[in-house]
């Protein structure tokens, strides 16, 4: 059988290097991605907490103004029987 030559201590070493090197930056890399993902959650989060209060806020609002103006209908005959008392006390005043 033929003997593999064995590979130099210097080589070694760069290969090393290099490929630490390449997972230090993937490292790196990978760390910033984690931190900007975070960021725009909890933006995203704020966010969605914000519109939830104000979501309900407009709701309670809505039912307010449907109660008040259920009764709107109405008013055209309010305002017909108005007329009608004005007119009845043009004629007796």
């Amino acid at each position: 059988m033929e003997e593999v030559p064995h590979m130099s201590v210097t080589l070694t070493v760069v290969a090393a290097s290099a490929n630490q090197n390449a997972w230090s930056a993937t490292l790196v890399v990978g760390l910033i991605v984690l931190l900007v993902v975070i960021a725009l959650l909890e933006m995203l989060r704020r966010t969605v907490l914000k519109l939830e209060g104000n979501l309900w806020r407009t709701w309670v609002t809505g039912k307010a103004v449907v109660k008040n103006t259920a009764t709107t209908f109405q008013l055209k005959n309010t305002r017909n029987s108005g007329e009608e008392l004005v007119e009845e006390l043009r004629n007796h005043g």
